[in-house]
């Protein structure tokens, strides 16, 4: 494969790595990752050094370990049940049929769904349902920060 279409196909992973931060069901910082080892079989440019590929190896493992936790955390406190984070994750999954809208409220309509279910009343269960939603876009943020991290990387490399 030429220099050129190795750098397309680099690129190509970096923005399906960045579209998968928003879209749950694409694995968006290992895509992008990925694109650091396509630098690597380019002969006309530079490669990433070792501890560039370490360091973004790193931050890829932080972003999708963070990517579970943080959705949790924000739930968690605003008080939202385990049916509402559950709701949260189905409203999720289901969100991705209804785009570009259902990204954002699938992840807050099934928390809502979820915490009226356990028995909240609706005050109760909006807060709750805020909660699981900040949570969900603060997991995209990170996914997403991570993702131009690497595309600076691999930009230099």
């Amino acid at each position: 494969m030429s220099d050129a279409a190795l750098t397309i196909a680099g690129w190509v992973l970096i923005v399906l790595g960045s579209v998968g931060c928003i879209f749950p069901v694409i694995p968006g910082p290992p895509l992008a990752y990925a694109a650091l080892f396509v630098a690597l079989a380019r002969s006309g440019h530079s490669s990433p050094s070792i501890s560039v590929i370490i360091a973004a190896g790193v931050v890829t493992a932080l972003a999708m370990l963070l990517d579970f936790i943080v959705p949790s955390l924000g739930a968690k406190r605003f008080h939202c049940s385990r049916l509402g984070m559950f709701g949260c994750f189905i409203g999720t999954i289901l969100g991705l049929f209804f785009l570009p809208l259902g990204v954002v409220a699938g992840p807050f309509v099934g928390a809502f769904a979820g915490e009226i279910l356990s028995g909240k009343n609706i005050p109760s269960g909006l807060f709750g349902a805020l909660g699981a939603l900040i949570g969900f876009l603060c997991g995209v943020v990170v996914k997403l920060a991570a993702c131009g991290a690497i595309a600076y990387w691999y930009y230099n490399a």
